[in-house]
């Protein structure tokens, strides 16, 4: 992954890039984890259709230029990072 104005480029399994659009970051001390919540820049955005949201978790490197992606691994992860992706809509819709 790499960063540069809150947008971060992703690399999938079959090598194809995909520039994404980071909504927000945090870090979790209960899991000593930070995240990052994120969206592909070009689906289609209409107001008609729902953006698909992803989240990973991610270990930034030494700099904060980059970073490593990891998979969220359980399902207690999965709750906490709901809420607050749950969260910041609600502010967002505020």
């Amino acid at each position: 992954m790499s960063v540069e104005e809150n947008k971060i480029t992703i690399v999938d399994e079959n090598g194809n890039e995909q520039l994404c659009e980071i909504l927000f970051t945090f870090d979790s001390d209960q899991y000593n984890k930070s995240y990052v919540i994120y969206y592909p820049i070009g689906a289609d955005q209409d107001d008609e259709e729902e953006i698909e949201i992803h989240a990973s978790a991610f270990t930034p490197s030494e700099d904060g230029q980059d970073g490593e992606l990891q998979p969220i691994e359980t399902e207690e992860e999965w709750d906490m990072v709901e809420e607050m992706v749950n969260t910041f809509l609600d502010e967002e819709g505020e």
